[in-house]
C-alpha cells in the first residue's frame, strides 16, 4: 500500500520537517505541499490524496475552516502549536494531531494509526505493508527510522541490544521483550534468549544453528519448536 500525502502549512520550517519525515517512511509518498488552505482546496480537487497533514493556524482560511468545506476529505492529521484548538477538530473525523515542534516519534505513531485504518477498510493489512512499517531506534541522542524489512537480526548485548541491518548495526537500550513486541511476528521469530531473527533473511538451518548469509546464530532449546513451526 502507498499512502499519498499532502502537507498544508504556512510555515516553511514545518513544511520541510514534515517532508523529511514523510520521505523516511516507505509507505508514504508526498504528492504536494501548499502554504495556504485555499491552494490546498484547489489541489484536492485535481489530485488524489489519501492523507492530509493540515496546520490549524493559517491566515485567510484556517485549517478548521478548511475542514468544514471538505465533503469527502482524506484521512487527516492536524499540526498545531495549540492543543486546545485541535480538540475541537475531532468532530470532523481527524485521526490524530501533532503538536509543534513535531517529534519523529510522535509522527510515526500518528502515521501508524492511519496505516491501521486503511488496513481495517480493506479487511486486512498485507505482509508488504507490515514489512515496510518502520520502527524507531534510539541510539545516543539520535532516533533512526528503520524499515522492519532492513533488519537481519537482533542480538542481546548486556543491558543493550544490537540491531543488525545490511548497512549498519545500531546499539540501543531496550530489552529483548520490548524489541520483540515492536516487531511484526509475521516476519520475526525469537530463536534464543539472546537472538531475534528476520525469517526472510534465513538462508539455511543446520541442527541447532541458523544461517543468515555467513552469520551463524544458535537456536535455543526453549525456542526451537516454535521457530521450526514458524518457518514451515
Amino acid at each position: 500500500m502507498e499512502i499519498r500525502c499532502l502537507i498544508v502549512d504556512d510555515e516553511e520550517l514545518a513544511l520541510n520537517v514534515l517532508e523529511k519525515y514523510i520521505s523516511s517512511v516507505p509507505t508514504l509518498r508526498l504528492v504536494g505541499r501548499c502554504d495556504n488552505a485555499i491552494e490546498a482546496i484547489s489541489f484536492l480537487h485535481s489530485h488524489t490524496v489519501d492523507l492530509l497533514f493540515l496546520d490549524l493556524n493559517m491566515p485567510e482560511l484556517s485549517g478548521l475552516d478548511m475542514l468544514k468545506t471538505l465533503q469527502n476529505p482524506p484521512k487527516i492529521i492536524l499540526t498545531t502549536a495549540y492543543s486546545e484548538y485541535a480538540l475541537e477538530s475531532y468532530e470532523y473525523g481527524v485521526v490524530d494531531y501533532l503538536l509543534k515542534p513535531i517529534k519523529i516519534e510522535r509522527f510515526i505513531k500518528a502515521v501508524n494509526k492511519v496505516v491501521e485504518l486503511f488496513g481495517e477498510h480493506r479487511g486486512s493489512v498485507d505482509n508488504e505493508e507490515i514489512i515496510s512499517k518502520p520502527i524507531l531506534i534510539k541510539e545516543d541522542q539520535t532516533t533512526f527510522v528503520v524499515p522492519q524489512a532492513d533488519i537481519l537480526y537482533v542480538e542481546a548485548y548486556g543491558n543493550y541490544l544490537k540491531i543488525h541491518t545490511q548497512e549498519k548495526t545500531y546499539l540501543t537500550r531496550l530489552t529483548m521483550q520490548q524489541m520483540f513486541s515492536e516487531l511484526s511476528d509475521t516476519i520475526f521469530s525469537r530463536i534464543h534468549k539472546s537472538y531475534i531473527v528476520n525469517k526472510q533473511k534465513v538462508s539455511r538451518m543446520m541442527g541447532n544453528v541458523v544461517f543468515i548469509s555467513k552469520i551463524e546464530l544458535p537456536i535455543g532449546t526453549t525456542y526451537k519448536k516454535d521457530f521450526m513451526k514458524a518457518m514451515e
